[in-house]
């Protein structure tokens, strides 16, 4: 072979080795194209922040509930005891701060076990690879998702400090019993921040991401201190806790917080607090923002409103029971404003939130009978009708259409002939409220109930006085709270103030507000209805002792029971009843069923605040009236009353 030949030999061997050269490294960047043009992008973590729990606080700072999707307290590096962040690595990752995300030796002895395994028995995956996966990839054990996971890891070694990586880890990783993150994993299993952990919880819960559901110390703690103590020999062996320290946590006994499954306080407060939050802020931030929210709840009233509500359906329950009512299933809804403030005080929505979540206080329509009778005379207040108007209360038919005749009656079927309003709302006769609305107008009345706060649907006809127009316990009391309020409205609220994890306000409660009604009008009503106690339908509560002022309600057989009653600061709103709009009991009226329950709360809830006097303007004045004729009375006038008059519109003759 001549030289030429092999010189043409030699050239063509180059080539087709440049060929498969490039062949070859094409096919590993293909490759290498293929597994990693669908991973995640590493620089998302400057912006990434992990999924926090939100908190729920009463007024007087009480815990009320923690939402979340995840069960996670970020916590900086810093606030981490130095022996869990030891005891992790020694039984996670040794090498950590030498390795560069990936440890090849511990790849190629997990290889070699797995080959002889004939399956996936050791993972050999870093502390960086195990965050790589959490935050990015799933959890399926396969060699391209291994793969992808080394890729990951080497791309955060070089973005990121090992601290950081590490911080990220101990607030990602999974601990079992829904612990996510070391501060959440301290708090479940041992009632305590991270940084209060001794060194033997420290070794517990670093011991645990290696398998979350079997080492949990709520699920087998005998199992849970055997692999405790694996992690305390590894500690010691490696050098990081003397033989001292050692023996010392080995005898320590493990105390796991007993888990309360019912941590929600006032269920149907936090379950409409959460409904207006997702609402305001989103469900993705209210879930996983770690917001903390402050509300207007007053968790003493709350407990004092759910005991209340508690004697009071049982007493109800026994009279039914009693009346051999069949499956009596009695539901009470009570809700409590500050008058001034408009904040929720107190909320019960239900018997029982587990059973039926069902807000009653917010969301049920019902009749509310003579309780909605304050808001026909407070129109005629409005319109310069003084206490002393008379009014006849004797049988009347209205006729409606052309055939139809209407012949309301009053409850206790008695009539009073010529009274003052002052009386018959008193004594919550029917008839002089259906005059009346007939006089002022049923639409102008209706308007006038919008006024007032009222936001379902009143329909303006005469039995409208009679509370046939279904409303919600909310809006009635609402109502019932601009009269010591000065005439305003503030419409209700729970929320007072979210705050984020950096400590910034994003919601903070501007008040609705508006004037409804005169003040000289509201502290008239405020006095007819301070009458309703004093000489009606509502004497019961003249054991409260303080000022108060409501009206009882009663649908027609006996379907609802009300008590809308207030004091110069709380308004409180009671209704009981059945869902299915059937009866509770013969003769269970609103005096009977619901105003004892308003007594018991109102009785606490008024102990504690400084005593008050319902407002009185200027332009008013106060005489002794005799409440049948409406003229003035004597002081020794018996049955005599004292009323409130615009000055010039009170009576001038005596009786």
């Amino acid at each position: 072979m001549n030289n030429n030949s092999q010189y043409i030999n030699k050239k063509n061997v180059a080539i087709l080795v440049i060929l498969a050269g490039g062949v070859f490294f094409g096919v590993l960047a293909g490759a290498f194209l293929a597994l990693t043009h669908d991973l995640p992008q590493i620089l998302s973590l400057e912006t990434f922040r992990p999924s926090s729990v939100t908190r729920i606080y009463s007024a007087d700072n009480v815990l009320l509930a923690e939402l979340f999707v995840e069960k996670r307290d970020p916590v900086p590096l810093k606030a981490i005891p130095e022996d869990l962040k030891k005891a992790l690595i020694a039984t996670e990752d040794r090498k950590f701060y030498q390795h560069s995300g990936v440890d090849l030796k511990g790849i190629l002895r997990a290889v070699i076990s797995d080959i002889r395994a004939r399956k996936f028995v050791e993972g050999a995956s870093t502390i960086t690879q195990q965050l790589a996966k959490t935050l990015f990839l799933t959890s399926r054990k396969t060699v391209l998702r291994k793969i992808k996971e080394a890729f990951l890891a080497f791309q955060l070694e070089r973005r990121y400090t090992k601290d950081e990586i590490l911080e990220l880890y101990l607030n990602q990783v999974y601990f079992g019993s829904g612990a996510y993150g070391v501060e959440s994993a301290a708090r479940i299993f041992f009632g305590k921040p991270a940084k209060n952990l001794t060194l033997a919880q420290c070794a517990l819960i670093a011991a645990l991401p290696k398998s979350p559901s079997r080492y949990s110390p709520l699920i087998d703690k005998d199992l849970a201190i055997k692999r405790r103590n694996i992690v305390l020999k590894q500690m010691k062996d490696t050098g990081i806790i003397s033989e001292a320290a050692f023996t010392q946590a080995k005898q320590e006994q493990i105390y796991p917080v007993k888990q309360n499954n019912n941590l929600v306080k006032a269920p149907y407060f936090v379950d409409y607090i959460k409904n207006f939050l997702e609402t305001t802020l989103g469900a993705s931030r209210l879930y996983k923002g770690g917001l903390t929210v402050y509300t207007t709840l007053d968790f003493n009233l709350q407990k004092a409103a759910e005991h209340a509500a508690a004697n009071g359906l049982l007493a109800l329950e026994n009279r039914m029971k009693a009346q051999k009512i069949k499956n009596p299933a009695p539901e009470c809804a009570l809700i409590s404003l500050d008058v001034q403030s408009g904040g929720i005080l107190a909320m019960i929505g239900g018997k029982n939130f587990d059973k039926s979540p069902f807000n009653r206080a917010t969301s049920a329509r019902r009749q509310p009978g003579s309780a909605f009778k304050p808001i026909v005379y407070a129109y005629a207040i409005e319109h310069n009708f003084p206490q002393s108007k008379l009014i006849l209360d004797a049988p009347v038919s209205f006729k409606i259409g052309t055939r139809r005749h209407w012949r309301p009656e009053n409850f206790s079927k008695h009539y009073k002939g010529e009274i003052t309003i002052r009386m018959a709302l008193s004594l919550s006769q029917n008839i002089p409220a259906i005059r009346l609305i007939e006089m002022l107008g049923p639409s102008s009345v209706a308007k006038f109930g919008y006024t007032l706060g009222i936001e379902s649907t009143l329909y303006p006809n005469l039995s409208l006085a009679l509370g046939t127009s279904e409303v919600t316990l909310i809006n009635l009391t609402a109502a019932y709270s601009v009269f010591p309020n000065k005439g305003e409205l503030i419409r209700p609220y729970g929320v007072m103030e979210v705050v984020d994890q950096s400590g910034r306000v994003v919601f903070r409660v501007k008040p609705l507000k508006k004037v409804a009604m005169s003040r000289a009008g509201a502290a008239i009503m405020t006095d007819m209805l301070k009458g309703v106690i004093q000489e009606g339908t509502g004497k019961k509560a003249r054991k409260v002792t303080r000022p108060v002022a409501g009206k009882t309600g009663t649908t027609n057989g006996y379907k609802d029971a009300l008590f809308i009653g207030f004091s110069p600061s709380i308004a409180t709103g009671v209704w009981v009843g059945q869902d299915v709009f059937v009866t509770i009991g013969k003769r269970e009226t609103g005096a009977k069923t619901a105003l004892p329950i308003w007594i018991e709360f109102m009785t606490k809830a008024l102990d504690r605040k400084p005593f008050q006097y319902f407002d009185m303007p200027d332009d008013l004045i106060k005489v002794r009236m005799d409440p049948v004729s409406g003229l003035l009375a004597s002081d020794d006038s018996p049955g005599a009353v004292e009323a409130l008059f615009k000055k010039g519109t009170e009576p001038k003759r005596f009786k």
